[in-house]
C-alpha cells in the first residue's frame, strides 16, 4: 500500500531549491511571470514525486527574506523537510531562519541536499558539511543524511531519491515522556514565577546559550510530535493556500490535507477568515493533475467548490468537517522564544558583535502570527512573567486582529510586526479561549493540564474553562486533541466518576459541565430561593421563571432549567414547571396568622363541597388581610386544603371524598354530566363546573362531549 506524504523545501535564496525539485520531478515550480523574469521564487510552488510505495507532494518555498510569510504558508502540514544548502555559499541567514521555522512547526524528519556540489572541490564540500552539522546540532536534522547534488549535471539525484524513499518509510514513534514529568523548561518555571520579570539580565545571549543550552532547544509536546498529534486525527481539514477559476468548473482551491479525508459530493465548512463560515459542496477533486474521488491526509489537493465566488476566497481560509473548527480571536498557547535570532546583513557585524539579536518576547508585544496558511497581527499577553528571553518557555495568550481557526496542539510561528525576524512559536493549548487573568495560579494550573496529554485531565480542564456554558462531547476533538472514537468512553467514565455532569437540554442539546460548576450553580439557585423566601416568608412557592431570571448573567436559561430539574430530582427543591421552593422551607406564621389559618381550615372542613371564598375572611383577618392569600397557600402546603381555583379551596378530606364518589359513579356507567356530578356532590353549579375542570386537570377524569369519563378505566380497557 502506498504512503502519501508532504515534503517541503527550505533554504536560502539562490541555493537551488526550485532547480533541485525540477531535477527530481521534471516540474518547474516557478509558475508566476515575475518569478521567470527575476529568476527567484516569490510564492510557493508545487510538484509531486512517485517513489514506488512512497508518494510525495512537494511544496517548494521561496528563500528570500521578504517572502518568509509565503514560506510559512507553504510549510503548513509538511511531513518531511528537504533543507537545501548550496556548496558554494554554505549556511546563510535564511538557512538558519528556515531551520528555526521548521523546528517551531514541529517537523520531526528530514534530510539535507548539498546543491551545486559540482562547483566546488571535495575539501570545500567537507567544510560546508561541517558548518551544516554545526547549525543542525541538537535539532531534528542533527543526524540527517547530507546528500551532495547538482541539478545541472544530475550528480546525486538518484541517491537523493533513494534517501527520500527511505525517509518516507514508517518508523517507531519517539518515546513519550511521562506526563507527570514534563520538560523542565515549562512547569517548574511557571509555578515558580520565573522569567525575566522586566529586569535586565546582565548576561548576553551568547553566555545564555552556553550556560542554558539544554533549554534553548525547541521541544514538542510530550507525545513527541510537534503538532501534538494533530495530523493523526480523522476529521477532514485543509488550509487554503491558493485559489483560481477553471473555465466550466468554477472556483478551485488548493492546499495540503493536514487531517482526515474528503470525497466528491461531501459537504464541508468553508471558514472565511472573518469569523463566519458556511456549508459548501465538494464538486470535484484533483490530486497532482489527476481527478480523484477522494483525497486524504498527506496529499496535495485541488478542491472544486460549488457556488463559491472566486473573489471571496483567499489564502488563510480553511475547509473542514462540519462542526470541527470554530473561529476565534483569542488563543492560549505554550510559547517558546527562539534562541536563534541572528542578525541580518546591515544590522552590525565584526569582532565583538553579538551574533544574536537578543530580542525577548515581551508582554503586550505586537507580533505577526503565522498559523496554518494564515497571517494575522496579534498582541502577546504573557501569563506567568513579563518577558521571555531567547530559549525560554512560557504560557501566553494571543489577542488577534482577525479570527483564525486552529485546534489543540497546532504549531504556530511568531514574527515581529515589521516581518523582519522570527521571534518564536509554540503550540496552541486553547483553540477557543477567553481572557485569562495574568498570574492567576488556578488558571495557569488548568492550562498546564491541557498540555499534559492525559485525556481525563485534559477533558476536565476543558470543562473548567467552559464554565457554566459547558461543552459538547465532540468539542474535545478540537479543544484537547482527543481522537473521536475515544470521546464517548472517556465522557462516560468521567460522568460515572462524578467529575463531569451530563445535562440534556431542549432541542436535543447535550452539554457537559464540570461537577464543580454544577455544584456552584445549584448553590446559587438555592441561594436565590432563600432570598425569595426571606422576602416573602408566607409564600410557599415562587414563580420559577422569575426566580431563575435573577441568574440571567449565566447566559443560558435552558441550562438553569436543567440544573433546577436536577435539584428537584435530588429533592433539594420542590415544585413543578411553574413554581418552585426550597424543600427545607417552612412558611413562618405569626400567632395571629396561625389562628386565622386554623379558622380558615375549620370553615372549609365544615362546608364540604360548597366552601367559602377567601374574600369572606377579610373581616376576620384584620391586620393580616394582605397576607390572606399566602395563608391559604400555607394551609395547602401543610396538607389541610387543596386548591381548585384561585377562589375555591376544598378541605383535604372533602377533596378525597369527592374523588371517591366520582370514581365509584363513573365505574358503573358510561359517564356523567356536570349536572349529575353536581347532584352527586350535593353542591351547586358554581362549584360543580370548576370541580369538574379540576378533576380533568389532575387526571382523574377526561371530558368527552358533555360527559366526564374515568381516565383510568379507559386506560385499563386499552390493550
Amino acid at each position: 500500500m502506498s504512503r502519501d506524504l508532504i515534503l517541503g523545501t527550505a533554504g536560502h535564496i539562490d541555493h537551488g531549491k526550485t532547480s533541485l525539485v525540477k531535477a527530481l520531478t521534471g516540474i518547474d515550480c516557478d509558475r508566476l511571470p515575475e518569478e521567470k523574469a527575476r529568476g527567484i521564487t516569490i510564492d510557493i510552488g508545487f510538484a509531486h514525486l512517485d517513489l514506488g510505495d512512497i508518494r510525495l507532494g512537494i511544496v517548494d518555498v521561496p528563500g528570500h527574506e521578504r517572502f518568509v510569510k509565503n514560506m510559512l504558508a507553504g510549510a503548513t502540514g509538511i511531513d518531511l523537510a528537504l533543507l537545501v544548502v548550496a556548496a558554494d555559499d554554505s549556511v546563510m541567514p535564511q538557512t538558519r531562519e528556515h531551520v528555526e521555522i521548521l523546528k517551531l512547526l514541529g517537523v520531526r524528519r528530514g534530510l539535507v541536499a548539498l546543491t551545486k556540489a559540482d562547483l566546488v572541490d571535495e575539501t570545500t564540500r567537507e567544510v560546508v558539511s561541517l558548518e551544516i552539522r554545526e547549525l543542525l546540532a541538537g535539532s531534528f536534522l542533527a543526524d540527517a543524511p547530507i546528500v551532495p547534488t547538482s541539478a545541472h549535471t544530475g550528480l546525486g539525484i538518484a541517491e537523493l531519491k533513494a534517501a527520500l524513499a527511505e525517509l518516507g518509510r514508517p518508523t517507531p514513534e519517539d518515546p513519550t515522556p511521562s506526563p507527570s514529568a514534563p520538560s523542565p523548561a515549562l512547569s517548574a518555571e511557571l509555578l515558580a514565577g520565573r522569567g525575566k520579570g522586566g529586569e535586565q539580565d546582565p548576561r548576553n545571549s551568547v553566555a545564555l546559550a552556553e550556560s542554558e543550552e539544554a533549554s534553548r532547544e525547541f521541544t514538542p509536546l510530550p507525545s513527541g510530535t510537534g503538532d501534538g498529534g494533530v495530523g493523526l486525527l480523522e476529521w477532514f481539514r485543509l488550509p487554503i493556500d491558493r485559489a483560481f477559476v477553471v473555465q466550466g468548473h468554477g472556483t478551485v482551491v488548493t492546499g495540503s490535507v493536514v487531517t482526515g479525508s474528503a470525497a466528491v459530493g461531501d459537504e464541508v465548512e468553508w471558514h472565511k477568515g472573518d469569523g463566519t463560515f458556511e456549508l459548501v459542496r465538494v464538486r470535484g477533486l484533483n490530486n497532482h493533475g489527476k481527478p480523484a474521488d477522494e483525497v486524504h491526509r498527506g496529499q496535495r489537493a485541488a478542491v472544486n467548490l460549488a457556488g463559491v465566488p472566486h473573489e471571496h476566497v483567499r489564502r488563510g481560509q480553511e475547509l473542514a468537517r462540519p462542526g470541527y473548527l470554530l473561529p476565534t480571536k483569542v488563543l492560549t498557547v505554550r510559547l517558546f522564544a527562539s534562541a536563534d535570532q541572528y542578525r541580518r546583513k546591515g544590522e552590525g557585524s565584526g569582532p565583538g558583535v553579538n551574533p544574536f539579536l537578543s530580542l525577548p518576547l515581551k508582554h503586550r508585544l505586537p507580533v505577526r502570527l503565522h498559523v496554518s496558511t494564515a497571517e494575522v497581527m496579534a498582541t502577546v499577553s504573557l501569563l506567568d512573567c513579563d518577558s521571555l528571553d531567547p530559549g525560554q518557555w512560557g504560557l501566553a495568550q494571543l489577542f488577534l486582529a482577525e479570527p483564525v481557526t486552529v485546534v489543540w496542539g497546532q504549531p504556530f510561528v511568531l514574527r515581529d510586526s515589521s516581518a523582519e525576524h522570527t521571534l518564536g512559536g509554540g503550540q496552541v493549548l486553547q483553540p477557543t479561549a477567553t481572557k485569562v487573568r495574568r498570574r492567576h495560579i488556578e488558571a495557569i494550573e488548568q492550562i498546564e493540564r491541557l498540555w499534559a496529554e492525559v485525556p481525563d485531565t485534559q477533558a476536565l480542564a476543558v470543562a473548567w474553562f467552559a464554565g457554566f456554558r459547558g461543552f459538547a462531547p465532540m468539542d474535545l476533538v478540537r479543544e484537547a486533541g482527543i481522537a473521536p472514537e475515544r470521546v464517548e468512553p472517556l465522557v462516560a467514565k468521567l460522568v460515572a466518576d462524578g467529575t463531569l455532569a451530563e445535562l440534556a437540554l431542549p432541542s436535543n442539546r447535550r452539554v457537559l459541565v464540570h461537577a464543580e460548576r454544577v455544584c456552584e450553580l445549584e448553590t446559587r439557585i438555592l441561594d436565590v430561593l432563600s432570598v425569595l423566601h426571606a422576602e416573602n416568608p408566607l409564600m410557599t412557592t415562587h414563580d420559577r421563571q422569575k426566580a431563575l431570571a435573577r441568574l440571567d448573567y449565566v447566559g443560558d436559561e435552558q441550562l438553569l432549567q436543567s440544573i433546577t430539574d436536577r435539584l428537584v430530582r435530588g429533592k433539594k427543591v420542590v415544585g413543578d414547571a411553574r413554581r418552585i421552593a426550597r424543600a427545607d422551607f417552612k412558611p413562618k406564621l405569626s400567632a395571629n396568622q396561625r389562628k386565622l389559618k386554623d379558622k380558615v381550615v375549620e370553615a372549609h372542613a365544615a362546608a364540604g363541597f360548597a366552601p367559602p371564598e377567601p374574600k369572606e375572611f377579610v373581616n376576620q383577618a384584620a391586620g393580616n388581610a394582605s397576607a390572606l392569600k399566602d395563608i391559604f397557600e400555607v394551609a395547602c402546603a401543610e396538607g389541610f386544603l387543596v386548591k381548585v381555583t384561585d377562589e375555591i379551596y376544598l378541605a383535604a378530606e372533602a377533596e378525597a371524598e369527592m374523588r371517591r364518589r366520582v370514581r365509584e359513579r363513573l365505574l358503573t356507567g358510561p359517564g356523567a354530566t356536570v349536572a349529575e356530578i353536581r347532584d352527586l356532590l350535593g353542591t351547586t353549579r358554581k362549584y360543580a363546573v370548576p370541580v369538574c375542570e379540576y378533576l380533568d386537570r389532575v387526571g382523574l377524569t377526561r371530558r368527552e362531549g358533555d360527559l366526564r369519563v374515568l381516565t383510568e378505566s379507559r386506560s385499563a380497557a386499552t390493550p
